[in-house]
């Protein structure tokens, strides 16, 4: 069975690659969207770009969608457009509370059968001086991450702790898609290859 991720993210390839599994890449140019319920939202979004890129191939294979957004105040923070606007995201995020939300959606497009879920983890940053937060961007330059940040490497130093999936902040709750994977008949342990699994 050919399995093909609907996104550009280097986190969630490398977590899929991690487990061992034998996938493709094809990006979607599905429009995400910043407004609606958060979960309802997320998942909407993954279903988009699932089926932008189903509807490109040639053969049967199984699509994942997903997507990523960071909730503060029940507002969602995509991805920022510039240093500034990061800056910003993480001035607001400092000292708070956010909740992070990924949208899960698969598609077998051999047999049309669907699985779609979700994956909310709380996550609460540490108080962080204009310093810290300049050093932070410059640094990492992190506009390719919703909030502006990610929970490993050096945005570790900006968590204080979290409560849930910590996958699921990095932007792919594995758990999950196993779910979801059972759902439509298959299972993560039976489509890793062990031989090329890592720890990461």
């Amino acid at each position: 069975m050919r399995i093909v991720l609907a996104s550009r993210s280097p986190r969630r390839k490398a977590l899929l690659e991690a487990l061992g599994l034998t996938f493709d890449v094809i990006a979607s140019e599905a429009e995400e969207r910043l407004d609606g319920p958060p979960a309802a939202l997320v998942i909407e979004n993954a279903r988009a770009k699932r089926d932008d890129v189903a509807a490109r191939l040639a053969e049967p294979a199984l699509v994942i969608g997903a997507d990523t957004l960071v909730f503060l105040d029940g507002q969602a923070l995509g991805k920022p457009n510039d240093i500034d606007e990061a800056r910003t995201m993480l001035t607001r995020l400092s000292g708070k509370t956010h909740e992070v939300l990924t949208g899960l959606s698969l598609i077998d497009a051999g047999s049309g059968n669907t699985a779609e879920g979700y994956e909310r983890t709380r996550v609460t940053f540490r108080s962080l001086d204009p310093d810290d937060i300049n050093t932070f961007v410059q640094t990492v330059h992190p506009i390719d991450r919703a909030g502006a940040y990610t929970v490993d490497g050096p945005g570790s130093l900006l968590v204080a702790r979290y409560e849930g999936c910590y996958q699921n902040v990095l932007g792919f709750p594995v758990v999950r898609f196993d779910r979801l994977l059972r759902e439509l008949g298959h299972s993560l342990f039976a489509l890793m290859d062990g031989g090329r699994s890592v720890f990461l």
